[in-house]
Parts: C-alpha cells; sequence; structure tokens
C-alpha cells in the first residue's frame, strides 16, 4: 500500500443515482466533496448548478438514506464542468460516475487531464465498459494512477467495491485503493480482471438469468420463485423478483445484453439472452420502482395499499398470494442456514427441483470462470455476497451441501463443472475452505494448496476461532478467548433476543472476567446484535398473571445491565444492525461502545405498550441529569429525552444514536469497516484495563425534576391525544413514562439514587404488562410482526 497516500478531499464527476450517493458516502466518513455535473442547456447565471443541487437534494430525500446524518451535508460542495472543472486540481482522489458512454467518458477524462495535479489517483465507477478503452490517449501518470472503481447501488448498503486495473495501473495504485476502500469506505474490496461486467455483475445477472428462463419453461410464478430466493437461503428479503424491481428491470437488461455480445465463448451465453416475457414488460416500461410497476405493483384502493403480482404468461397484474412449500415448512425451526440448506436441496417437492436445477447450474459456472474473470475462487463468493446481499456465495453453498457429493448430483443433473474441481479433489481436498489456527484459508487452484485470505490478518472473525477458543457456552451464549486478556460473550438466540439463557451468559462472563482476564467485549457475528428481550416470555408470564415472578425477571434483567455497568473490568459493547429494546439497554451500560456505522439503535417499548425496564429509562434520566443546566433548557432537554422514548425513535445510523443520546460523544465510537468491529473493541478494553481501569460506584446523585417535568410529560401527552395523534392507552404508557423519568410527582427538583429510578421503573413496567392494550400490542408483535395502536 502507498503508505504516505491521504485522501482528504474528493471530486465526484456526475450527479445522478450513483454520483450523488457516492459523493454522501464520502461525506460519511468525513472527507470534503467537490460534486460536478453539466451545465443545463440554456441555464442563466444562477441556475448554473441546477441539475447538480436538485440531484444532490434529491438523494438526501430518498430512503434509504445514502447520508449517515443530515449535518454530514456539509461535507459536499457542489458545481458544474464548464465552472469548476479546475478545482479538481485541489483532490486527492477523482472519480467519474457519468453516463455509460465511452465516448463521454472520454471527453470528460480529456478535460480532467487539464486541470489534475501528477499523482492525483483517477477512477472510474463503470459497470462494464472495459477500463483499457478508458484510458487510451491518457498520458502515462494518468495511465499510472487510473483504474476502475466500481460501486453497487445503493453505495451506502451494499458493501461491494471491484477495484479493476488496467494495464498500466501502478501496483501500489491498487493495493491503496483495495486497503483503503475496506478500511475507511467499509467496503468489501475485491480485484477483478478487466473482463465484461467484471465479477459480481457477471455471476450474480447469471444467476437472475437462469431463474428467469427456468420460469419461462416451467411456469413458476413470482411469489414462488421470491418466496424460494429469500431469506430462507440466506438472500435478501427482496430476493429475485423484488430486488429487480428495486434495481430496475432496463438495468439488468443492459448488463445482460451487455454480456451476451461480451462474451461470445461463455459456454452459457445463450442464458443471457432476454426471454419474451422480459422483452415485453421493458416495451410496456415496466421497469419496476422507477416506472411504478414491474414484477410487482402497488395500487391505493378504498384507500388502503392492494398489492398486485405479474402473472408472467398473461403478463396480467393479479393480487399477490403467499405460497407454502413442504420443505420450506420444513426447515422453519432450522436456524442454521449450512444445515437447512441440505435440507431444501434433499427435498422432493417443486422447491427442490428448484434449487438443484438453479444452483448446480450456478456452482457450474462459477468454476468455469476461474481464471477468466478471477484467479481466487474467494473473491466470487467475496463479490457476489457484498455485492447481492447474500450470506454465502455459490463456492460457501457448495461446501455446505459437500463438494464431492454435489458433484455427482451435478454430472446426473447434466451441469459437470470445472477441470479443477475434480483436481482438487484427488488431491484430498475435500471443501473450497477450511479453519486451521484460527484463520479462515481458501484452496488455491495454482498453487493446489490453501492459503489465508488475503487482508484478514487483521479481522477478528469469530467463526474462525471459536473452536479452539470457547471457554464457556449455553444453549443461547458463547465465551470465546480473544487473547491479550480480553474475552467475548456472543449471542446465538433467535434474533439475538435476551432471554434468562443470555442473562446467566452475561454474568458467567462477567464472573470469569473479574476472576481470571482483563476485560470483556459483548459481540456476535449474527444479523443484528439483539433485537431486545425476550417478550414471549413477558407475554406468557403476564398472560398467566405472574406479576410476582414477573418482577423477579426484570429485577434480574436489570441487575444484570447494572452489574455490566459497575463490574470490576471494563466491559465493551460492539452492537451492528439492530440494537433494539434490551440491546440498547445494554449498550447504554457499557463503559465504552464501538458502533459499526450501520447501527439501528432505540428503545422501542413504547411500540408494545411498554416502557424500557432494563434499565433503559432510568439511564436515560441519568444522562438528563449530566446534562442539566439552570432554566428553560432543563424543560427543553427533558421534553427531547421524553420524546425520543416515547415515540420509540430508532437511529438510522451510529452517527444519528449519538444525536438521539443512545450514544455518548467523548466516549463511544463509530467504526466503518464491520470486519475490523470487533478487533476494535478489543484493542479499547485493552487499553482501558492497561490504563488502570477504576471500578465505577453506583450514582446516588441524579437531579430529577418532579412535578414541573411530570406537568410537562402530562400536558404533552393530553394535547397529543386532543389532536387524534395517540389513543387513550399511548397517554397511560407516556404518563407512566414521565413519571419514572421525572423521578416521580416530587414537588421541587431532588437528587435520587439509581436503584431509586430502577424501582419506579420496574414498577411502571410490570403495571403496563396488567394492562389488556399492552398484551394485544405484545401478541400483534410476536404473531404477525406488526406494531398495534390501540
Amino acid at each position: 500500500m502507498d503508505a504516505k497516500r491521504i485522501i482528504k478531499k474528493v471530486a465526484v464527476l456526475g450527479s445522478g443515482v450513483m454520483g450523488s450517493r457516492i459523493a454522501c458516502h464520502f461525506a460519511n466518513i468525513g472527507l470534503q466533496v467537490l460534486l460536478l455535473d453539466i451545465v443545463p442547456k440554456d441555464a442563466d447565471a444562477k441556475s448554473r448548478n441546477k441539475l447538480v443541487n436538485e440531484a444532490l437534494a434529491s438523494a438526501l430525500k430518498s430512503n434509504p438514506s445514502p447520508i449517515y446524518s443530515k449535518r454530514l451535508a456539509k461535507n459536499i460542495t457542489t458545481g458544474n464542468f464548464d465552472d469548476d472543472m479546475h478545482k479538481i486540481a485541489g483532490c486527492d482522489w477523482v472519480i467519474e460516475v457519468v453516463v455509460e458512454r465511452l465516448d463521454i467518458k472520454q471527453k470528460v477524462f480529456e478535460n480532467v487531464e487539464k486541470y489534475r495535479k501528477p499523482g492525483t489517483l483517477i477512477t472510474s465507477n463503470t459497470s462494464g465498459i472495459p477500463i483499457h478503452l478508458m484510458a487510451e490517449g491518457r498520458s502515462e501518470d494518468f495511465r499510472k494512477h487510473f483504474c476502475g472503481s466500481h460501486f453497487f447501488n445503493p453505495p451506502r448498503y451494499l458493501k461491494l467495491l471491484e477495484i479493476i486495473p488496467a494495464a498500466d495501473t501502478l501496483p501500489e495504485v491498487v493495493d491503496f485503493l483495495l486497503s483503503y476502500g475496506e478500511k475507511y469506505l467499509g467496503k468489501t474490496t475485491v480485484l477483478a480482471q478487466d473482463t465484461p461486467a467484471f465479477i459480481g455483475n457477471r455471476i450474480g445477472v447469471f444467476s437472475i438469468m437462469s431463474m428467469l428462463h427456468y420460469v419461462e419453461k416451467t411456469g413458476m410464478t413470482v411469489e414462488e420463485v421470491d418466496k424460494l430466493t429469500g431469506p430462507v437461503i440466506g438472500h435478501p428479503k427482496s430476493a429475485t423478483f423484488r430486488t429487480t424491481d428495486v434495481v430496475g428491470l432496463d438495468t439488468m437488461v443492459h448488463v445482460a445484453v451487455g454480456l451476451s455480445q461480451g462474451v461470445p465463448d461463455d459456454e452459457a451465453k445463450d442464458l443471457f439472452r432476454i426471454p419474451g416475457f422480459v422483452t415485453k414488460m421493458v416495451t410496456n416500461n415496466w421497469l419496476g420502482s422507477k416506472s411504478g410497476q414491474g414484477f410487482y405493483k402497488k395500487e391505493k384502493v378504498n384507500g388502503a395499499n392492494q398489492f398486485y403480482t405479474l402473472d408472467l404468461k398473461t403478463l396480467e397484474y393479479q393480487p399477490s398470494k403467499k405460497v407454502k412449500f413442504p420443505s420450506i415448512e420444513t426447515t422453519k425451526t432450522v436456524d442454521n442456514l449450512k444445515d437447512r440448506m441440505k435440507i431444501l436441496f434433499a427435498a422432493k417437492d417443486k422447491a427442490g427441483d428448484f434449487y438443484r436445477a438453479i444452483f448446480y447450474q450456478l456452482f457450474a459456472y462459477s468454476s468455469n470462470r476461474i481464471p477468466e474473470i478471477s484467479d481466487e475462487l474467494y473473491k466470487i463468493d467475496a463479490a457476489v455476497n457484498a455485492g447481492f446481499g447474500w450470506e454465502m456465495g455459490p463456492f460457501e453453498k457448495w461446501d455446505a451441501l459437500g463438494v464431492d457429493t454435489t458433484v455427482k448430483a451435478m454430472e446426473t443433473e447434466g451441469h459437470k463443472p470445472a477441470a479443477w474441481v475434480y483436481d482438487m479433489l484427488k488431491s484430498g481436498a475435500a471443501s473450497f475452505y477450511k479453519i486451521q489456527d484460527g484463520k479462515r484459508l481458501y484452496y488455491d487452484i495454482k498453487s493446489k494448496t490453501y492459503l489465508v485470505i488475503p487482508g484478514t490478518e487483521d479481522f477478528i472473525l469469530l467463526d474462525t476461532i471459536r473452536a479452539a477458543n470457547t471457554i464457556w457456552e449455553n444453549s443461547g451464549t458463547t465465551i470465546t478467548d480473544l487473547g491479550d486478556g480480553i474475552i467475548n460473550l456472543e449471542f446465538h438466540t433467535k434474533m439475538n433476543t435476551i432471554g434468562g439463557e443470555v442473562i446467566e451468559g452475561i454474568n458467567k462472563a462477567i464472573t470469569l472476567a473479574e476472576q481470571s482476564y482483563k476485560g470483556l467485549v459483548i459481540s456476535n457475528e449474527g444479523a443484528n446484535f439483539s433485537a431486545g428481550a425476550n417478550v414471549g416470555m413477558i407475554f406468557m408470564m403476564a398472560v398467566e398473571q405472574e406479576f410476582d415472578e414477573l418482577n423477579i425477571v426484570i429485577k434480574a434483567f436489570q441487575n444484570t445491565m447494572m452489574r455490566i455497568r459497575y463490574s470490576s473490568i471494563p466491559v465493551v459493547a460492539a452492537p451492528h444492525q439492530m440494537a433494539l429494546g434490551g440491546g440498547c439497554e445494554l449498550c447504554l451500560h457499557a463503559d465504552k461502545v464501538v458502533a459499526h456505522a450501520e447501527l439501528y439503535m432505540g428503545l422501542v417499548e413504547f411500540g408494545v405498550g411498554l416502557i424500557p425496564g432494563g434499565g433503559g429509562t432510568k439511564e436515560f434520566a441519568l444522562r438528563l441529569s449530566d446534562e442539566l443546566q439552570e432554566g428553560d433548557i432543563e424543560l427543553n432537554n427533558f421534553r427531547e429525552r421524553f420524546l425520543t422514548i416515547g415515540q420509540a425513535k430508532v437511529s438510522t445510523s451510529a452517527h444519528e444514536a449519538f444525536e438521539l443520546g443512545y450514544l455518548k460523544k467523548g466516549r463511544d465510537m463509530v467504526v466503518v469497516s464491520r470486519n475490523r468491529v470487533l478487533s476494535e473493541a478489543k484493542k479499547q478494553c485493552l487499553l482501558m484495563a492497561n490504563e488502570g481501569y477504576v471500578q465505577p460506584v453506583q450514582r446516588k446523585d441524579i437531579r430529577v425534576l418532579g412535578k414541573q417535568a411530570l406537568g410537562l410529560g402530562y400536558v404533552g401527552a393530553n394535547t397529543m391525544f386532543s389532536g387524534n395523534y395517540i389513543s387513550e392507552h399511548d397517554v397511560k404508557i407516556s404518563q407512566k413514562l414521565a413519571y419514572v423519568l421525572a423521578g416521580a410527582d416530587l414537588s421541587q427538583p431532588t437528587l435520587v439514587s439509581e436503584e431509586y429510578l430502577l424501582n419506579l421503573e420496574r414498577e411502571a413496567f410490570v403495571s403496563l404488562c396488567a394492562e389488556r392494550k399492552t398484551l394485544e400490542r405484545i401478541q400483534s408483535i410476536l404473531t404477525g410482526g406488526k406494531v398495534l395502536r390501540n
């Protein structure tokens, strides 16, 4: 890597859907961004930046947001190619994101050459135009510092960044971009060869096209395919057809057509031919979300949303139907994806036939792309996983099923893999990947040995160290030795919810750390950090009116959170994705939070008719006390804290979690690279321990406002009720929340203890569990996953 190179300012040329969002993501990490586009035709002096300004404004309003926090948008300066191209002289990296036409890109690069300072990185976000063609005619310095940098849309959320060098690209430039993209942009960076569609789209679009042809041949419905290609096999909820609607059918067709023309020697080139029903959809402008309808359509019927699905035979829309497959039903209780895959591929129903036909073909195709598109198989898995949101790529799925037995099944189905697969099996290597000495290795085709996946040396990956380093476990948690005196506690319950087994695990981990180690990290590699407390258990106890037992359970939860805060060793929480309810409360009590940038954190108990009962309400009262100043600011801060809980606000990023008060400035930190969160959490925990961690003392100096704040909460709730914004039951919950945050109906501001507030919090929580409407809300979440406002 070019150790001396520092990126402070980036120029993004082109402000379309991709350009504006790439600009936002660089702004996310604190860089200054210059976003330029063309001057609109017939523009006057005041409207020369109209196109770029409107594009950026549209991006910032879009959902999901491309930016971590609206305040970060100030890092972006806009301009136009005619008036402001000279400003790229002050940029360290120039990224071209204009329309996908070689002639236009070449004109832009010609203009860039006039102002770019020597040594500046220059890359193109092309999704398929050959990199070497774009570099033709440019200066030597330009060509040495030029390559492809293919982001996937949306750039903030899809983690793939393909780096595609040309013949003259300096190796240190490639190494720098691969490292920078992973470490600072949070990307899975993959080195790709300059072949049509590179790696991600070559494999991903092949997979989609093979499904389209299978559907055309078998008559399977849109609903059936999306049922089979979603979370049940570790793919996104949007599955196949919803994903195509979101991306745009025209985009997918553009890539497929490019491949059909660009890979004449591909053994599966006929699969890139566009099926008849897709051609008709494009002709009808049924392109998906951008045109209002695609494979799916939504309409208002009698004031309610009605969803329709396209019948691929008649090309008429029908009301969407739920579909079931016997094999899918049998795997509902199988949480492990690898185990689930084995059951599904062995199934004798329609689903099993689909999986074998589609994925055996994908396995064979992927094996034949080595070394055409990549010399190493792990890059194919990494690209598809990061670009299309799969949990397991083609070779990982193949491994899960067993390589040898699957090869035999593939031969029976007429999908023979590449010769190197047979050579691998003959050598005694039985899998594409293996774990050895706490590292994940891949089978290297050139050396015919297993090698460590490059770039993973700085990561701590629980999946690779768990088997050798586990020191304790129960049904819901595992404690692993991270080395250097730091241990890790991970959850592996459904949605990583916190029940009795997790409470036991937390206490056991703290006990072990206090006895024999320096500190504790709480993290996991699940889809989410934690969806909160096990509300199913709370519901059953409340229905049975076992309120004394429920009080004991909530007290145990509170005590565990307090033990996290007041143990004799540092405790660092490392949350990612959802950290809701109890998961959020755990983070509130940690000594430090090392959060992944994509963090959706919130105290959401109000949605099930409760208030935070695991110390969350207490903690907000404590933090409010630390913020309080004399005068109106006290009530303003109280109002903000009250509304954050009362409206069940969830952060859309770790940055927003600071703004909502869930994370603390000066204490907590954000890491953009998901793979680096645990190693950074361990580093911070060890740092606190080695600096002489001092066990905290429970607080007895929390200033609560009493009746003054209580009245504000009551008036606010009643005003909302009068305006029909909330229900009568919401008023009751709001009043109990205000009672705890205010420290009860004290006549004047008073200093109270944490224990005092915990007792108020627990009493309010248990009393709400006795309310019929609260139980109805919990039941609605448990049975349908929907928030009920009754």
